[in-house]
């Protein structure tokens, strides 16, 4: 655990210019619209370590995958997010000297992320010789603009001689992946032009082996100041602007850099591209500062009002709530269905930026509750629209129906750990359970009886391919699977995935029965088809151990030596960078829930005893080193009433970038896992639950906490939950009249004017 910000509600603040975790501060402080976004790298050149990173959405690169053991089935090329044109670099100079934090002398530093304004602040005094100059900085990624990056300056003299003041700014394309191989770049110039206080980049992705799209990105920045333009030459991989002004003691002065980034996602053609670069630039050029601010900060204030959680008693608890929201949001708010939730989103590298199954199995659950239905109505057709590409992952498989990827961008997996990629498949059991939590939450049966049946359906075919039917057993059975333990990878019936397979094709028999004849017709299910689901359904092999009453996570489990985590020695954990991995995969120890993920999933389909018996035998086995575990042991954990056990877990899951607990955020963020913090506060303290269209809470106060309260979203209502000492206060912010259920008993809740 390592904590390098301070505590506080809204802000993630620190006034300590960390050279030794730059990355860490970098990450903490990423920003994003959904739509770009990068990471809290300083805008000018700085010579210690660093990690600038800027990403824009669907914007990606297919990297040739490169092993020496080629098989059938490996994925052509791996994808990767690539490192964006540098449209933020600024220097500043004092007397011509260019100033960097790493190795200049530095006072009253500080660095805020303003989570309420969605606004990254940075200020401090540099010294160089006599000359000493205040900086303050403020930049936003627009909520209510997608396409612009705002970047303002103030500078104030504050020392006793005169000082020459130089800023160049530039549109930067030389950049580079921390991650390319051999300093690969990715971007070459199309175009390129400048004013004195303005400049434009066009660029484009470089030629790839495998037919897929380049993409072409606009960038153009205008600068508004007081400063003294100079004319500058351009650069070969860049434009730049330089201004200057001499300014007496006391003296200030300001520097707004405006830019504007189109790709050509949503332009076909370029010169379509350009002009609506041209005019968009020009409409925000004429616009103030103030409403640029204002209109962006509107848009976080009514997210905000829909979804924040409010805790009373614990400061700590309360930031990485709101820090893990305000990094969701950042990262995606459903406008777009083209695009998803990447394991780190905006703030790194790693993970290539793509898309995985986290999405359905975290994001989902969440997202129905803090936002429009819409917003979750999106990350279903995002896999909808990807159907092809799950049908030539089966087909490569030699398999019938569709596969959809463990790793994409375009729907074609482009991931090359074969245990993880072509094992780990029970994410197509994730992708259908997607669509079921969103049916039963809102009640909107629209998707599921039209697209949803198409992905359910050859969903449904693909398991029914890959099962295969022991005579011995008389059972269907999945050989070659990884659960979502990737601890123990390559195992014989993961319970987890034949759980999900047999769940899937039930479901899809459920929904065949309700879509119209025309839908039928399309998705062209025979009897013969029905009569082969039903019985691997009847005859699924879910492995069970009777005497210890749990539901065994693989055939070989049980057979290895079941070592508490807490007998290992402190300096070996977390195992994954203390152990081989050989060590690792011939261990009990899970990395994250694998069973306990089933029984999350359907919680309310098992028995408290079933619940109580594999909690306690594979919580204790748990090294919880994926940033997924914490919040469904939490969640767990409360339902099972051990209240100690769900906030420890709570907290874990709410700080686990903030306080760095498994030593990996300073190379990004954990998107996905952020989700966890609000599912543990909402399903866990609170015991949110939907049965039979009916929404039933049975809450609990966290000993240490006064009160907490959050809102939620429920088939058009907005739902106020209040639970302090004094019991639970339910109240119907918006909406038509709903009876919920409190501890079992019915409560009808009538419109009543609140305030947020």
């Amino acid at each position: 655990m390592q904590r390098i910000f301070e505590i506080h509600p809204w802000e993630v603040t620190s006034h300590q210019l960390d050279r030794e975790n730059k990355r860490l501060q970098e990450s903490m402080t990423s920003i994003g619209n959904g739509y770009m976004g990068m990471r809290g790298f300083f805008e000018e050149n700085y010579s210690g370590d660093t990690l600038p990173g800027i990403y824009i959405g669907g914007v990606w690169f297919p990297d040739k995958t490169r092993v020496g053991w080629w098989k059938n089935g490996y994925p052509k090329y791996f994808g990767k997010v690539i490192n964006a044109v540098n449209f933020i670099k600024t220097n500043i100079l004092i007397n011509g000297e260019p100033i960097d934090l790493a190795v200049d002398s530095i006072h009253e530093f500080s660095l805020s992320l303003d989570m309420k304004h969605a606004i990254l602040n940075r200020q401090f005094i540099v010294e160089k010789g006599s000359a000493q100059l205040k900086v303050t900085i403020s930049r936003f990624v627009s909520a209510a603009q997608k396409e612009l990056f705002v970047d303002a300056y103030q500078f104030n003299n504050v020392g006793s001689t005169d000082v020459t003041l130089t800023v160049n700014t530039q549109i930067d394309a030389d950049v580079k992946n921390e991650d390319a191989n051999y300093d690969e770049r990715f971007w070459e110039i199309v175009d390129q032009s400048q004013g004195e206080t303005s400049g434009t980049v066009l660029t484009r992705t470089k030629e790839n082996a495998f037919g897929t799209p380049r993409f072409t990105v606009g960038h153009e920045m205008v600068n508004k100041t007081d400063l003294n333009p100079e004319k500058m030459d351009a650069l070969d991989m860049a434009v730049q602007n330089q201004f200057n002004k001499k300014l007496i003691p006391q003296d200030t002065a300001y520097f707004e850099k405006r830019v504007v980034v189109l790709t050509s996602r949503d332009f076909e053609d370029q010169s379509n591209l350009v002009k609506a670069m041209h005019e968009l630039t020009a409409q925000v050029a004429d616009t103030s500062l103030t409403d640029l601010q204002t209109a962006h900060e509107n848009v976080w204030a009514r997210r905000w009002e829909k979804s924040d959680v409010v805790i009373d008693g614990d400061d700590a608890a309360q930031q990485g709530i709101r820090f893990n929201l305000f990094q969701l949001f950042s990262t995606y708010y459903g406008e777009d269905d083209r695009l998803n939730i990447g394991p780190k989103g905006f703030t790194g590298e790693k993970y290539g930026g793509a898309t995985y199954w986290d999405t359905e199995a975290f994001a989902v659950p969440m997202y129905l509750g803090v936002a429009d239905a819409s917003v979750t109505r999106n990350l279903l057709m995002y896999r909808y629209k990807q159907l092809d590409g799950a049908f030539i992952n089966a087909e490569q498989q030699g398999l019938n129906g569709a596969l959809f990827p463990m790793v994409t961008f375009n729907g074609i997996e482009c991931h090359n750990e074969w245990e993880i990629t072509f094992e780990e498949i029970h994410r197509n059991g994730d992708i259908a359970f997607g669509i079921y939590n969103y049916t039963r939450y809102t009640g909107d049966k629209t998707y599921v009886l039209h697209e949803g049946s198409k992905v359910l359906t050859e969903i449904s075919r693909f398991w029914a391919d890959r099962v295969h039917y022991s005579k011995r057993n008389d059972k269907y059975m999945l050989h070659g699977v990884t659960g979502p333990d990737e601890y123990q990878n390559n195992v014989n019936n993961n319970w987890y995935t034949n759980y999900l397979a047999k769940w899937t094709l039930k479901y899809t028999l459920e929904i065949l029965k309700e879509v119209s004849p025309e839908q039928a017709a399309q998705l062209n299910v025979s009897q013969t088809e029905k009569n082969q689901w039903q019985e691997i359904i009847d005859k699924m092999y879910l492995p069970e151990d009777k005497q210890l009453g749990i539901f065994v996570q693989d055939d070989g489990f049980l057979d290895k030596a079941l070592i508490p985590v807490r007998d290992l020695p402190a300096d070996q954990l977390p195992i994954n960078q203390h152990w081989s991995w050989d060590k690792i995969l011939r261990s009990c120890y899970i990395k994250q829930g694998d069973v306990l993920q089933g029984i999350w999933d359907f919680i309310d389909d098992f028995t408290p005893e079933q619940k109580r018996a594999n909690f306690d035998f594979y919580e204790p086995l748990t090294v919880h080193e994926s940033s997924l575990s914490a919040s469904i042991h939490s969640i767990l954990a409360a339902d099972l009433h051990e209240e100690d056990k769900a906030l420890e877990m709570y907290e874990r899951t709410s700080r686990l970038d903030l306080d760095n607990y498994n030593n990996d955020t300073g190379d990004g963020l954990h998107i996905t896992s952020m989700t966890g913090s609000w599912l543990a506060i909402v399903q866990g303290f609170a015991g949110m639950r939907v049965r039979e269209d009916r929404l039933h809470f049975a809450p609990f106060l966290p000993k240490s906490w006064n009160a907490y309260q959050f809102r939620i979203n429920f088939r058009g209502r907005i739902i106020q939950v209040h639970v302090s000492s004094e019991g639970t206060k339910l109240t119907l912010v918006t909406g038509q009249t709903l009876t919920v259920y409190v501890y079992g008993q019915p409560t009808q809740l009538e419109f009543k004017i609140v305030s947020a």
